[in-house]
């Protein structure tokens, strides 16, 4: 059987996926289980893949989905414990009294607050703590989630503490054939990472600098009372400066310190620039943009949660802070791998290897994980802190355990499936696995004009596996191996993969699920990702002719 008609099959389930939930708006928790049982039967008859790597991989991805269902779990339950307290009353006050302006407030939550938690935590959690915050301030919750998940763009690459570049690519890399093709050059493996690094980071300054405008437009654009794009662009000046500021330390730190911090120190040293200078009113519009009044919004506008805690007890700005403040702390405690509480940490990791006789692998990891430490953690932290009634905790409790029905349907069908696409690969007749395959179809599509559509490439692997780090993992031995064959920079190419794996972020199933679960949104999954489509376009065209122009003049020089 042809590449063609291989990578046509394996495109099936994801076309269903945009089938139902895009054109006809399915639930995730209706589309997902028929995309599995899709891929499930191309794996069984097609691919003929042995059952036990089957089971193994399904095994494998009720885990991963369970590890990300602790996540959505924890930053619910950090949610409903802060309404309850009273602190996200004050948290509104605090940022309208930084700014009254929509805009501003999802520019600065979004982009610079979700970026620092990006490097921190990565893993859906931006969305799953910006959305309920933007929630919380009187935005729909349809525009909260779309916002959070355009802004988790830039600083994903390097989340979590480097972890896409560090864990998706250096392993996969790290082979004899790609150690020696490095040596001839002169380079290091070592210093061939670093550049990968520079270069991910270089190429994600212009899309990064115009990814608040983006966001910002698309938010006026479908939420504002005129539906206009005007009132996005007129914010323009404010939102470049705001781009650069997390730019800015973002590619300065990458070129300095390496791929660990890049995105954790744009997102701070970003905040601390730019809160400063909008309460001094630099470049903040005079006209103040809000989103229509309540009674006017749309159904799908408005989300089962309700931020609404009448006769909440008042809190200091300060102390309704403290929370967000122990989470990016503890956060970057349990990441840095030079500190010791990050061995701690991962000591009490429990790695499986071997599943039903297959080389299948895992990790479960209830420390590590930030749902619980520290979401959960924060959250029971909260109940002495701000002298939580018990009703009022049980409160919190019972409506964070009762809004994780549908992402548990959700993820428990779409993570096994994408494993199943991922171990496809492993059967008699060698035929390669289906990511392989709709890559290399691509690849022989576009050849010389690769670096146009590298980065899609990328996203494709982020939309199905929920991971920039996986499909990195998926893909960066392919992008070189295409490198190679057409003879053009390795670095700029892998690079490219590393910027679609963020880019896919956008769209991403697993992502969308969590972070609607969090401002209670059900059924709206299709109509986010095919709104997302636009900026995810947008995005990958500006990095796709740069990675094109940069291929062809710098890169003729570069391994």
């Amino acid at each position: 059987m042809s590449v063609g008609i291989l990578a046509l099959l394996a495109a099936l389930p994801i076309i269903a996926i945009f089938i139902l939930m895009v054109g006809f708006r399915w639930p995730a928790t209706k589309a997902m289980p028929l995309a599995f049982v899709l891929t499930l039967a191309l794996a069984l008859f097609i691919w003929k893949t042995p059952g036990n790597w089957i089971v193994a991989s399904t095994v494998n991805g009720v885990v991963i989905a369970f590890k990300i269902l602790f996540i959505v779990f924890g930053a619910l339950l950090l949610l409903f414990t802060m309404r309850e307290s009273g602190a996200i009353e004050a948290i509104n006050r605090g940022f309208t009294n930084i700014s009254a302006d929509k805009r501003v407030q999802a520019i600065i939550i979004a982009w610079l607050f979700g970026g620092f938690i990006e490097g921190s935590a990565g893993f859906g959690t931006p969305a799953a703590l910006a959305a309920p915050l933007l929630l919380s301030l009187g935005f729909p919750a349809l525009a909260a989630v779309m916002v959070a998940l355009i802004a988790n763009v830039t600083p994903v690459s390097f989340g979590s503490v480097g972890t896409p570049t560090l864990l998706g690519i250096q392993p996969s890399l790290d082979i004899p054939s790609v150690q020696e093709y490095i040596a001839q050059s002169g380079l290091t493996y070592a210093e061939y990472m670093q550049q990968i690094g520079v270069w991910t980071a270089l190429q994600h300054a212009l899309p990064g600098l115009l990814l608040p405008l983006i966001m910002v437009v698309m938010m006026t654009r479908f939420f504002g009372e005129k539906r206009s794009i005007k009132d996005g662009l007129a914010i323009w000046p404010y939102a470049l400066f705001a781009g650069f500021c997390f730019v800015g330390p973002y590619v300065a730190v990458a070129l300095l310190l390496g791929p660990e911090f890049p995105s954790l120190l744009g997102g701070l040293l970003g905040l601390a620039i730019l809160i400063p200078a909008t309460k001094a009113g630099f470049l903040v519009p005079k006209t103040t943009w809000d989103f229509p009044k309540r009674s006017t919004w749309e159904k799908n506008w408005v989300g089962s949660i309700s931020m609404d805690k009448p006769g909440a007890a008042k809190s200091s700005i300060l102390k309704a802070w403290m929370p967000y403040v122990m989470i990016g702390l503890l956060l970057v405690l349990t990441r840095v791998r030079t500190l010791p509480i990050y061995e701690w940490v991962k000591s009490a990791d429990i790695p499986y290897t071997g599943l039903f006789g297959t080389s299948v692998s895992g990790t479960i990891d209830p420390l590590y994980n930030p749902g619980i430490l520290p979401f959960i953690l924060v959250s029971l932290l909260c109940i002495p802190l701000f002298g939580m009634k018990k009703r009022e905790v049980g409160a919190a409790w019972s409506e964070a355990i009762k809004r994780i029905k549908n992402p548990l349907i959700a993820l428990i069908f779409a993570v096994p499936m994408v494993r199943i696409m991922m171990q496809s690969g492993n059967n008699p007749d060698g035929i390669v696995g289906m990511p392989i395959a709709m890559a290399t179809a691509m690849s022989g599509i576009f050849q010389g004009s690769w670096p146009l559509v590298d980065a899609f490439v990328g996203a494709l692997g982020s939309f199905m596996a929920g991971s920039n780090t996986v499909s990195n993992m998926l893909f960066s031995l392919f992008q070189f191996s295409v490198a190679e064959q057409l003879g053009v920079s390795t670095i700029l190419v892998v690079s490219l993969q590393n910027i679609g794996g963020a880019m896919g972020n956008m769209i991403c199933v697993h992502n969308v699920i969590a972070a609607c679960a969090t401002v209670g949104l059900v059924g709206v999954e299709g109509l986010l990702i095919r709104r997302n489509l636009l900026p995810m376009a947008i995005v990958g065209g500006i990095v796709g002719i740069i990675g094109l122009i940069l291929v062809y003049t710098v890169g003729q020089g570069m391994i």
